[in-house]
């Protein structure tokens, strides 16, 4: 799509709900009003078809059968491994790696790499915002290692202070593992330059990039991050539940051994000795997510279709709206930093108000959004909050939608006056 005005490209995404089965349902006789991306995304017609068509039409294991649906089955499945390469422009569909969701792909190199690549006395520098999946692996190598974990401190505005991440760097650093985006605040990171940096201290530290908030909503480039390491899930970019990725780079994914053993990963097996198979399949073992591939192919060919930098745009507007709309609420608090500097997530509190009150309050109106530390417990207790409520946007989303969550919030305050 490539729309001539922003009223034209407006009016699109004004018309996109229509591709989405679960629009239409009521909750407490209202519309739904879905505000809660970050945490997972609806899907569109076009995902559900490909997955049932699978199936319905050729359901077959990949790579071990000689018959017509095995094949077809496996030509789907490796088709699936070169769309995302081509979305995130990674440089083979080899270093395309598919896991169970972002979490298992950061445990996979926690386990493969970390264990087997760290010891005593090496550090590992995360930032103050990471969600627990990219903290508490690294959390746990670093005790069994004997590794040291550093932080990157925020600064005021709810973005990360580069400067002491400069300091942080020494010749132990081995791993810095930055999420793209923040999934609490919505801060997009610099991962660029955290990289560049990493690199520019020493080429052999390991830049791994948290993209589950980043790869659905902008344009994710791994070439030119230089990330060696990018993660992601497909539940986030309307695509099914159950597949993710790990994008690596090549030569350090053929250094590692696997994390999990069984069928398909291997070459050869005797009593003795295993060989093991070929990249991506090395780190695919067992049967493997292959209608969640399909899904997730559906669901990048949608988002190519539309435009990753005019799904940005949109969110961006939204998020600006946003600010400017709930900000009028008296008592509300937005954390985080400026529209400029972040995505389509919207963290708040409300004055004398739980944030779990707030997300059921909203839900009689239809409305759902997220109430809680967002799985980032350490940054909400540096804040000196127990949580925030939390609306994310996405390429369904209206202004409409959010003049409806003011309209509920202020229903809030005259339920708790």
């Amino acid at each position: 799509m490539q729309p001539e005005t922003r009223k034209s490209e407006m009016t699109h995404f004004e018309h996109i709900k229509e591709d989405f089965p679960i629009s239409r349902r009521k909750i407490h006789g209202k519309r739904l009003v879905y505000l809660d991306n970050a945490a997972t995304t609806q899907k569109p017609s076009v995902v559900l078809q490909a997955m049932d068509r699978f199936y319905l039409v050729f359901n077959a294991n990949v790579h071990r059968g000689a018959n017509t649906l095995a094949e077809e089955a496996t030509i789907g499945y490796e088709q699936a491994h070169h769309a995302v390469a081509k979305f995130v422009n990674a440089k083979s569909w080899k270093e395309v790696i598919f896991t169970k969701n972002t979490t298992e792909a950061m445990n996979l190199l926690a386990y493969s790499w970390g264990l087997n690549f760290l010891k005593q006395g090496d550090e590992i520098i995360l930032s103050q915002l990471e969600h627990h999946s990219s903290l508490v692996p690294w959390q746990q190598i670093a005790k069994k290692t004997g590794a040291k974990i550093l932080y990157i401190p925020l600064l005021d505005d709810g973005t990360l202070n580069l400067i002491a991440y400069k300091n942080l760097l020494s010749k132990n650093t081995k791993v810095v593992c930055v999420a793209h985006v923040s999934n609490a605040l919505g801060t997009i990171n610099d991962v660029k330059t955290i990289a560049k940096l990493a690199h520019g201290k020493n080429k052999d530290i390991i830049c791994i990039v948290d993209g589950a908030q980043s790869v659905p909503h902008m344009k994710v480039d791994v070439q030119d991050l230089d990330c060696d390491f990018l993660v992601f899930s497909g539940h986030k970019m309307l695509g099914p539940t159950g597949i993710g990725c790990l994008i690596g780079k090549q030569h350090l994914l053929e250094i590692m051994p696997p994390f999990l053993y069984g069928g398909d990963m291997i070459s050869e097996v005797t009593f003795e000795e295993t060989t093991f198979n070929e990249l991506p399949w090395k780190f695919e073992a067992g049967t493997p997510p292959i209608a969640e591939a399909l899904g997730l192919k559906a669901a990048i060919d949608y988002l190519t279709n539309i435009g990753m930098g005019n799904i940005q745009k949109h969110e961006q507007e939204l998020t600006r709206y946003a600010h400017k709309i709930l900000s009028e609420i008296p008592g509300l608090k937005i954390f985080g930093p400026s529209t400029e500097k972040k995505s389509g997530v919207i963290s708040f509190t409300l004055e004398g108000i739980h944030p779990h009150d707030i997300s059921t309050i909203l839900d009689r109106h239809g409305i759902i959004i997220r109430g809680g530390h967002h799985c980032a417990m350490p940054l909400m207790n540096l804040l000196g909050i127990t949580g925030t409520s939390r609306i994310s946007f996405y390429i369904y989303n209206t202004k409409e939608d959010i003049d409806l969550v003011k309209k509920a919030l202020l229903d809030c305050q005259r339920v708790f006056k």
